[in-house]
């Protein structure tokens, strides 16, 4: 979801790549149960399994290391082009699916509702953001240019409506449901723009 962080400058030993596997879980997992306020690198170190050590021989803040752990965790949701707005549209509600039913999902809504209070991470976030909705907004206007869609289409409310709806059932999904869900994004994402589409 986050394509074009920055990358954080590390220092010490070459890494482990399970371990920086780990670690980047350990603080999705951190981040989203606790925020910003609660995330400390001691508990990012004890639910890794790793020293403390390891993690300052790795970054030297709490803010790289959230930022690495972002850049590496959470799935990237991009431009598309499959040369019809209903692939577009799937797929785009397919990344969407991907991100709120998944195991992180819990650090992306915390993300969403704090980032503009995290120091080194507010304006990057911001930028991604406004780049994802130019993107999802190129969808639509490409699919206006194939007449695919009425030129009177609002481009806003059409995006809200699959966004929002795929947001929205990734959210409300029964925890004994979720783990299906996750396993099959595409097929749900189908449903909601089948359904969309009928209607335009």
């Amino acid at each position: 979801m986050f394509e074009g962080w920055p990358g954080t400058v590390s220092t010490g030993r070459p890494r482990d790549p399970d371990v920086d596997r780990r670690i980047a879980r350990a603080a999705l997992d951190l981040f989203g149960d606790a925020g910003w306020a609660g995330f400390a690198m001691e508990t990012v170190a004890r639910r890794a399994g790793v020293g403390k050590a390891s993690l300052y021989l790795r970054w030297n803040s709490k803010e790289a290391l959230l930022t690495d752990a972002l850049t590496a965790g959470l799935p990237h949701v991009s431009d598309v082009d499959t040369g019809t707005l209903h692939g577009d549209l799937v797929e785009l509600a397919t990344q969407i699916l991907d991100v709120y039913a998944g195991p992180i999902s819990r650090a992306a809504l915390r993300l969403t509702l704090e980032a503009a209070t995290i120091p080194g991470i507010a304006e990057h976030y911001d930028s991604i953001r406004r780049a994802q909705i130019q993107a999802a907004r190129g969808i639509v206007r490409r699919g206006i240019a194939r007449g695919e869609l009425p030129g009177t289409t609002s481009v806003t409310l059409l995006l809200n409506t699959v966004i929002g709806g795929a947001m929205m059932h990734a959210l409300t999904t029964p925890p004994d449901k979720r783990a299906a869900l996750a396993a099959d994004t595409g097929t749900q994402a189908r449903r909601l723009v089948d359904f969309l589409l009928a209607r335009s």
